[in-house]
């Protein structure tokens, strides 16, 4: 039941996976600069092709943005622990919706020039959601299930609650949640499961992700324990599934068996993480932090990357690790000279401004003066 189980202590481990997952999304955008089709998605596209790289990518493409959206459910779960509706609705605006705006207008029409400039097209500056539209789908599900969480958080004891959280008792309860992912994808019919961004497959499966993201904190250590249980099980589904729909399906198998598979790599994903890294370190402290940020502007990296190093002459793989390189080195160093030095730029990219005692009382003085 809510709170019950469940202290104020921070999930490192849930930190862990919302890096980690940030880290898989940069490498999986690189590679496909790497495939016969990226420029049909306004990446830049080598002349040189590396399409093995997509058989490990096909691995990742049926969990690693259903995963993002747990995470995201996991954390309005504790937003709300200690506000009201108005206060987490600020909350949200601030961390979300402020870095979504500033985002359309300001750093994705960036790697659009790029890509303008790269292939010698008109310079054309136009406002649009880009790789950050998951973000707009993150604000949307706040308010559209918000009323519902603040029911469970006042309603602890409640019939679905307790049946939920029985529920995830079970090795087979939590895969159970892949029923109404089923439901979706039989009534939606995505053309490609992986084709999540700005898709109807998209909004819906990253609301019930988001929903159960929450269920399952709301849960307390009952279902943690349990996915940290039954991982390996997990993991065995998963493997086999995959293995399925690469080999009999040609990686895209139908709908219903990629939502179990989807499930399975996910929950295989928390009960690893939450056996072996729920603990605290000064190095996810600050990986953590810039997450976030790094997330908003890894495309603007790697399409500079791209541009910088695919003429040069050597071989394809080295290309690869160093476009890997550059926008990671690129991207941590923007956070940490320009975004978390800058004070103004922080809510931009979804960070707080943090002041010291001292400096807030000198704040509060000059304005009551």
């Amino acid at each position: 039941m809510i709170s019950k189980e469940m202290k104020a202590e921070r999930r490192y481990d849930i930190d862990w996976v919302r890096v980690i997952a940030i880290w898989l999304l940069l490498i999986y955008h690189i590679a496909i600069v790497f495939q016969p089709w990226a420029m049909f998605i306004a990446f830049i596209q080598s002349n040189d092709l590396l399409e093995w790289l997509w058989n490990p990518m096909t691995l990742l493409n049926v969990w690693r943005i259903p995963l993002l959206f747990f995470v995201s459910g996991m954390g309005v779960y504790f937003a709300i622990r200690k506000r009201n509706w108005k206060q987490v609705l600020l909350e949200r605006g601030k961390r979300i919706l402020i870095p979504f705006l500033f985002g359309i207008v300001a750093i994705t029409p960036l790697h659009m020039l790029l890509f303008q400039k790269y292939y010698k097209l008109p310079l054309n500056y136009f406002p649009h959601q880009g790789h950050l539209w998951f973000l707009g789908n993150i604000f949307a599900y706040v308010l559209i299930l918000l009323p519902l969480f603040l029911y469970f958080k006042r309603n602890k004891n409640s019939l679905f609650i307790l049946k939920f959280e029985k529920l995830m008792s079970f090795g087979i309860g939590p895969l159970l949640v892949s029923i109404p992912f089923i439901i979706e994808v039989l009534v939606i019919k995505p053309q490609l499961f992986a084709l999540y961004a700005q898709t109807w497959h998209g909004f819906f499966i990253g609301l019930l992700a988001f929903f159960f993201g929450f269920m399952f904190m709301a849960c307390g250590t009952r279902f943690w324990n349990t996915i940290k249980t039954w991982k390996w099980l997990y993991l065995a589904i998963a493997i086999i599934l995959f293995c399925v729909r690469y080999f009999m399906f040609s990686t895209e198998s139908p709908g219903y068996l990629t939502a179990i598979e989807s499930n399975a790599w996910i929950l295989t994903f928390f009960g690893f993480a939450y056996h072996y890294l729920n603990k605290p370190s000064i190095t996810l402290n600050y990986f953590s932090k810039a997450a976030y940020p790094i997330y908003i502007i890894h495309m603007f990296a790697l399409y500079l990357g791209a541009i910088l190093i695919l003429p040069l002459k050597i071989s394809l793989i080295l290309k690869f690790i160093l476009i890997v390189l550059f926008t990671t080195v690129f991207c941590y160093a923007f956070y940490e000279f320009v975004i978390s030095k800058i004070t103004f730029l922080k809510p931009l990219f979804g960070l707080k401004v943090e002041f010291n005692k001292t400096k807030k009382r000198k704040i509060i003085e000059s304005i009551s003066n």
